[in-house]
């Protein structure tokens, strides 16, 4: 296959910002962001050169969200699980993140990776940046053209979210319930009813 050609930085904003101006099969990858940022406007912040770093200009998919946590719980290795919405974790704590910025043109999926350090509460995956990023690149081209079937079905095997009880956090309100399944759109199914977005936990027990 042709590799993506791939912008190298040492310091950016956010690999996000770089990424929206390029076209569609552009990679960005940058040492230290001074303002990267998760969902719901949440910080995302490392020390420079311990973290994957990384944005993917793609096509749009209304199921990338899912199909790039499959993508890089795959090229991190067995022991990564899918958070849903789009946390990876290791060992039942977060080890990464996806962000997807849509526009009806095109899709900027940013990945970040703890390699060698972490937050309290997170985990680091340990694993070298370089190598981890060639499966990554292979694993997002893989999983971004895949069809919607497959995704679903590989990110539930995935998933250390479907069967526990959770709790989501919505702008309105609060859900608690079983996390039964996600549909086709790749909603969580939470006691009979749909979630589209919202920030979640898992219960004990």
């Amino acid at each position: 296959m042709n590799e993506p050609p791939v912008v190298r930085l040492a310091t950016v904003t956010s690999t996000q910002d770089v990424a929206r101006d390029l076209p569609i099969g552009s990679v960005v990858v940058a040492d230290h962001q001074t303002a990267g940022r998760g969902r719901l406007a949440h910080r995302w912040e490392a020390p420079p050169g311990t973290a994957l770093l990384v944005s993917f200009v793609l096509n749009p998919n209304p199921l990338l969200s899912l199909a790039a946590g499959v993508a890089a719980a795959e090229a991190c290795g067995g022991d990564v699980r899918l958070k849903w919405p789009n946390d990876l974790l290791l060992a039942g704590s977060k080890v990464g993140g996806i962000l997807i910025e849509a526009t009806p043109t095109k899709a900027i999926c940013g990945i970040g990776i703890n390699l060698t350090w972490a937050p309290d509460g997170a985990a680091q995956l340990d694993q070298p940046r370089e190598q981890l990023l060639e499966r990554l690149l292979r694993a997002i081209e893989r999983w971004s053209s895949a069809a919607p079937g497959e995704v679903l079905s590989r990110w539930r095997e995935l998933s250390d979210t479907i069967g526990k009880r959770v709790r989501i956090q919505l702008p309105d309100r609060v859900i608690e319930g079983t996390a039964g399944d996600i549909d086709s759109s790749g909603n969580l199914l939470v006691d009979g009813e749909l979630v589209s977005a919202g920030s979640l936990s898992v219960l004990d027990g």
